[in-house]
């Protein structure tokens, strides 16, 4: 095994893990100051279920075996028959990382029911979720029927965001909305919370989507530099139409236009050009600007705008492959995208891709929420709630103001 590969992958799988505690950190600022604990939790959970029961059987559902279209089977389940011989230990070492994405997909759910479900429901549906859900789905995206029938994805837009975006909005659905929303706006606690969440999740993406190459290459490069310029786009762009739009630019349409660009670039980010990636998040910037607000519009409480930046950012992402992507990128003649003479076969292959991943994720999703509702049921009181999640669930208090005196002394 190249030594400079593993090198890189290492870094990069550990770099993915930083994002999850990056995205309590975002979703914490953006939730009630009595919530920030619980929503910290949620996403903790998942660093702490999801690990071990993607190498006890979610990695042999998804890739245990290369060459089934649809499940991976059992075969690689307890790592069953992985070592450090011959290419176990590269195999060894894309399980670590791919399990990194295993843990931040569910999580990404947490942030549209921050505020109303109980957390033992939470604590069921994270870990199901990603086994009837995120494996099969990432198996069919990767290796599986949707690949081979020629979609592409290159870190996850199809399989982790869209597939956790509409998840998200079926949860939210079935949940419903929280005590006086929308006539009681909820603005961030904390934004500075937000924003080191924020440089965070930047930070990380970096090994999101250019490890994504499993490789020290140049197709690694591409896909750092591609990060960088969509990510910068994407917050250019939601600033640009909150100034037109509302009057003044804000920290949160920064962040958040950020986040919707890297969403937006990580299916797209090996396969396209550095030019490319910055329409693509400019795309992203203005297009989820106004997504986060269709839920005022359809009544449903997402509480963190989950639906708005990844469902919607996963798309634009992925659709725009169709659109944008270059052979000379990754050497597969027969893959261009519409703007470089390939037609509209592939943008109709991306569009399958995400039309069969909503439709599956969805009915799954609402299938094991409704399981959940009948037996421990989903959400807390409306006094608990009143009363905050922090306190209720945790017996904890994210901020402690005592007494304030004056006085020498």
């Amino acid at each position: 095994m190249n030594t400079g590969d593993a090198a890189w992958v290492l870094v990069s799988s550990a770099m993915v893990l930083f994002m999850t505690p990056g995205l309590a950190f975002f979703y914490g600022g953006m939730d009630r100051s009595r919530n920030v604990l619980n929503m910290l939790m949620m996403n903790f959970w998942c660093l702490l279920i999801i690990p071990i029961l993607w190498v006890v059987v979610g990695y042999s559902i998804a890739g245990g075996n290369f060459d089934a279209a649809f499940f991976g089977g059992f075969g690689a389940a307890f790592l069953k028959g992985i070592g450090l011989e011959g290419e176990g230990a590269k195999q060894l070492l894309t399980i670590a990382f791919l399990g990194m994405f295993a843990v931040i997909t569910p999580a990404l759910i947490s942030g549209a029911v921050a505020g109303r479900m109980k957390f033992t429901a939470w604590a069921i549906f994270a870990p199901v979720w990603m086994l009837l859900v995120f494996a099969p789905v990432f198996k069919w995206v990767y290796g599986g029927w949707l690949g081979v029938r020629g979609s592409l994805d290159f870190a996850g837009g199809t399989a982790i965001h869209v597939n956790a975006g509409i998840a998200a909005l079926v949860a939210v659905l079935i949940l419903g909305k929280r005590r006086g929303w929308p006539q009681e706006g909820s603005p961030p606690h904390s934004m500075p919370l937000v924003m080191i969440g924020t440089g965070i999740l930047w930070f990380g993406w970096f090994g999101f989507n250019a490890g994504s190459a499993l490789g020290a290459n140049g197709q690694a490069v591409q896909a750092f530099m591609n990060t960088f310029l969509a990510a910068a786009a994407g917050g250019l762009a939601w600033v640009l139409v909150e100034r037109v739009r509302d009057g003044h630019p804000t920290n949160l349409g920064a962040a958040s236009g950020i986040v919707a660009g890297l969403v937006a670039v990580t299916p797209a980010c090996g396969y396209v050009s550095s030019m490319s990636s910055i329409w693509i998040g400019l795309a992203a910037g203005v297009v989820c600007s106004y997504a986060v607000r269709i839920k005022f519009k359809g009544g449903f409480d997402d509480a963190l705008d989950v639906v708005g930046v990844h469902f919607v950012g996963g798309l634009v992402g992925s659709l725009m492959i169709g659109l944008f992507a270059d052979s000379s990128h990754f050497g597969a003649e027969h893959l261009d995208g519409l703007f470089y003479g390939g037609g509209f076969k592939l943008l109709l292959e991306q569009a399958i891709a995400n039309g069969v991943t909503i439709i599956y994720s969805a009915i799954v999703t609402a299938l094991i929420l409704l399981a959940i509702k009948a037996t421990v049921g989903l959400r807390v009181s409306d006094d608990e709630e009143l009363t905050g999640l922090d306190s209720v669930e945790h017996g904890e208090t994210a901020y402690h103001f005592g007494e304030v005196t004056m006085g020498r002394g």
